[in-house]
């Protein structure tokens, strides 16, 4: 696991539907410049052994799964990351302060113990989509509040847009961690992410991590696409 002296700011998100692609990608990539995050797609497809190989190939893992459920079921399922030996796991902070204290008391033993951190408002949903789903104010508003709730249950951040790092910086504990998808470098597109800045912006807004997906994992060259980002953050 990658110590503080080394503390990689990138998360690159593996966003593929196989092992096989996964992989490809990974043996381009080096752990002491990036960290890696697996989702729900490639581990409904691969299953904990593929976080399991990142792990003992030296890579730091987030595995971004959104916990959402009754608390017992959350805390037996970190438990379980824990024991994969990964670096970060989430669970939505919308399933309320009962369900994240669960899962923080049920990992906190652990002798290398994950980073728990909560999901906020996700960065594809727009001030309408928040309407629509009933949830008033705008989505700053909410990812505020969220925080907030987050951090008096004592995890140990968030995932927010960095639209949000700015305000969230002044609010929040300077320990609290700010994990930010929505990154795009210069001139590629948006993708599906309504609300973007660039991996340089986010950092000096106040992001402690920023996720990377397809501007790596697409690149021609997903070794030389990971370097400009690092040289640019730098």
């Amino acid at each position: 696991m990658n110590t503080q002296a080394n503390d990689p700011k990138v998360i690159v998100a593996l966003d593929f539907d196989s092992g096989k692609k996964t992989l490809g990608l990974v043996d381009q990539l080096d752990p002491s410049m990036c960290r890696l995050k697996v989702g729900k797609e490639l581990f409904t497809r691969t299953g904990p052994q593929l976080v399991k190989h990142l792990v003992d190939n030296g890579f730091d893992v987030f595995l971004d799964l959104k916990f959402h459920d009754i608390p017992n079921t959350v805390a037996k399922a970190c438990v379980s990351a824990a024991e994969l030996g990964v670096w970060m796991v989430n669970v939505h902070a919308q399933g309320g302060p009962t369900m994240m204290a669960a899962a923080r008391d049920a990992i906190k033993d652990f002798e290398n113990r994950p980073l728990l951190i909560a999901v906020t408002i996700l960065t594809s949903l727009k001030d309408s989509d928040l309407e629509a789903i009933g949830l008033q104010g705008s989505a700053e508003e909410n990812v505020l509040r969220l925080a907030k709730l987050t951090e008096a249950t004592g995890l140990d951040g968030i995932v927010c847009s960095p639209w949000e790092v700015l305000t969230l910086r002044n609010e929040v504990n300077e320990n609290f961690k700010l994990v930010t998808p929505g990154i795009r470098p210069t001139g590629s597109s948006r993708d599906d992410q309504a609300r973007v800045m660039t991996p340089k912006s986010a950092l000096s807004a106040g992001s402690d991590y920023i996720v990377v997906g397809r501007p790596i994992t697409q690149a021609r060259n997903p070794k030389a696409a990971l370097q400009s980002i690092c040289a640019e953050i730098k």
